[in-house]
């Protein structure tokens, strides 16, 4: 039985994706999840075989909660689901470790191939998609100048780069705000941007956060 988690920031497709999956002779729903943070926990609580992953969410997004996911579990399959046909979306998601890229206009039958596909070790990526990709390797050359960030350097960089001020970052964390400014500067420094306006304009570009959850 393969057990699937479904995330989706929008209630109606992650109850709709469920149903309709649901009676597939093989697949099981185990759950589903809001928000990439969420997906994060439910992957440690519940260890799905297969995660369907909305790459446009708030929060840190489906990019950034594919690579955070597959650190908690190196062997899970994560399948984008996404209106997004064009480039750079397909090539991003498969360097951070995607299995399979599929567009929200897939009928149930090319979900369930998808599955299928990634659970023996295939990539499945939509035809529409297919049709725009060139035919070339995903390797970690193209990886995220994010991974250099130490698990409290990107938790910083995450609450910054929604907005947050330095005094409310030190009382959620419980440390003062000369610490909170000594890792933002340590983050800019490692990043190579002057300035929490240049850390959210790259933090979009390399998807760990969609521009409309910082508009």
């Amino acid at each position: 039985m393969i057990k699937v988690l479904v995330v989706d920031d929008h209630q109606l497709v992650r109850i709709g994706t469920s149903r309709l999956l649901e009676d597939i002779d093989g697949i099981s729903i185990i759950g589903d999840a809001d928000c990439g943070e969420e997906a994060i926990e439910k992957v440690r609580q519940l260890s799905p075989d297969v995660v369907l992953m909305d790459v446009q969410m708030p929060g840190i997004g489906g990019m950034e909660a594919t690579r955070r996911c597959l650190r908690v579990n190196p062997e899970l399959k994560i399948i984008a689901v996404t209106v997004y046909e064009d480039e750079p979306y397909p090539s991003k998601l498969f360097t951070v470790g995607a299995s399979g890229y599929i567009t929200k206009k897939a009928n149930v039958e090319e979900m369930v191939r998808a599955i299928r596909k990634v659970m023996v070790g295939q990539r499945y990526i939509s035809n529409d998609v297919a049709q725009q990709l060139a035919l070339r390797p995903f390797s970690d050359d193209q990886a995220s100048p994010f991974e250099a960030l130490s698990s409290r350097e990107m938790q910083i960089t995450l609450m910054v780069i929604m907005g947050h001020k330095v005094t409310e970052i030190s009382e959620r964390l419980s440390l003062s705000p000369k610490t909170i400014n000594s890792y933002r500067y340590r983050i800019f420094d490692k990043l190579d941007v002057a300035n929490d306006v240049g850390l959210t304009k790259l933090a979009i570009k390399h998807g760990i956060i969609d521009a409309e959850a910082v508009a």
